[in-house]
């Protein structure tokens, strides 16, 4: 199975480093690399209907990139809904897939013109009903998620006889059923989760009497962080060869703005801790509440690299500047940085443009949100 490396930064982005870093820490963010993605996704599934996870990265000018290149937009909030649709995205390619939601959010989306949402409830049925009159609606199954990174531990999703009589009682409550969505969990690195979805969502659909259901695969289409994943063609092939010509919707987040952004921090501070642990601990000016909250139970590893810095490397723990302790990002993954690392020195995160802006909190100890630049 051809697999893909980890990607280094864009040139424009090293360009943008190379000219004078503003204060760290930010984020950087470079639009075509999303597009270059996008491009590759499309063509390793002609005629799949492409919705933006905005979730993974919210920043307009992405949204506005994505949107004139035709995507679509999976959103979870009419605040979602309003960011896609002044981005230039036409309502009707929205869907609101989260089955999770009051009367006024989906009253909003509604109103917006959003026609599409995805459910797993009963309850969520009688408020689509209530709320969003003749609305298209997927039915959401509960599949495996093993072998993601970061799984949903069943939050979401139908069990496979109650999705069958959630999908007719769509139809019943005057809306149309559209057909059966799943999620394998995010940076799923097995190929062959999709491909089962995809027969577990059709089993359904049929059981329920669509023959020609829509089926989303949902996201979960992982990138090379520091080692090798199975190639996007991968994805693509297992998912054709179970759907044969059945329509397809797919959700990818991480996968289209990941490789797009780079994260530069400082360390504040290094040092040895003598009786708590032998290796240096290395403390950076992001952490967990300013953007790596993918790090929690070290589920993203992103690569590390310290600008002018190199020689004999050694192991640290890598934490976070915040005054709480769950504010350390990695005690057991592998960090070696350079033994020449000091106070001061710039420290880089590759491939960190999904889910890190959009995670970052808004005032814990005092901090700011993780600021965005763009790249020209």
């Amino acid at each position: 199975m051809e697999r893909a490396a980890p990607a280094e930064p864009s040139p424009a982005i090293e360009r943008f480093l190379a000219a004078g870093s503003p204060p760290t820490p930010f984020l950087v963010l470079d639009p075509q690399v999303v597009a270059d993605r996008y491009a590759r996704l499309t063509t390793l599934l002609p005629g799949a209907d492409v919705h933006f996870a905005v979730k993974a990265c919210p920043h307009p000018e992405v949204l506005r990139v994505l949107a004139a290149l035709g995507s679509g937009f999976d959103v979870a909030s009419a605040g979602e809904v309003r960011l896609a649709i002044a981005a230039g995205a036409d309502p009707e390619r929205i869907c609101h897939g989260n089955p999770v939601r009051g009367p006024a959010d989906v009253a909003a989306a509604h109103a917006a013109g959003v026609r599409r949402f995805v459910t797993d409830s009963a309850e969520d049925v009688e408020l689509l009903a209530a709320h969003a009159p003749g609305a298209r609606v997927l039915v959401r199954l509960l599949v495996s998620d093993a072998g993601s990174a970061t799984p949903f531990a069943a939050k979401f999703g139908a069990v496979r006889e109650e999705a069958v009589r959630l999908v007719r009682a769509v139809a019943d409550a005057g809306l149309v059923a559209d057909g059966v969505a799943f999620h394998s969990g995010s940076q799923q690195l097995r190929p062959e989760a999709f491909a089962d979805g995809v027969v577990e969502a059709l089993a359904v659909a049929a059981d329920a009497g669509l023959p020609r259901p829509v089926v989303d695969v949902g996201g979960g289409f992982p990138v090379a962080y520091r080692e090798p994943v199975p190639d996007a063609a991968a994805y693509a092939a297992a998912i054709r060869a179970a759907a044969g010509d059945v329509p397809l919707m797919l959700e990818p987040g991480r996968a289209l703005v990941a490789e797009a952004g780079l994260i530069r921090a400082t360390a504040l501070r290094v040092s040895r801790r003598p009786g708590v642990d032998e290796r240096r601990w290395v403390y950076l000016d992001v952490g967990r509440y300013s953007g790596l909250a993918e790090t929690e139970n070290e589920a993203i590893a992103y690569r590390l690299r310290v600008p002018g810095r190199d020689g004999p490397a050694e192991p640290v723990v890598l934490a976070g500047p915040t005054c709480d302790g769950d504010d350390v990002l990695y005690r057991r993954t592998p960090c070696p940085l350079p033994l020449s690392l000091r106070a001061g020195d710039a420290v880089d995160l590759l491939a960190a443009g999904a889910y890190t802006a959009s995670y970052a909190s808004v005032g814990f100890n005092g901090l700011p949100p993780l600021p965005v630049h763009l790249v020209g």
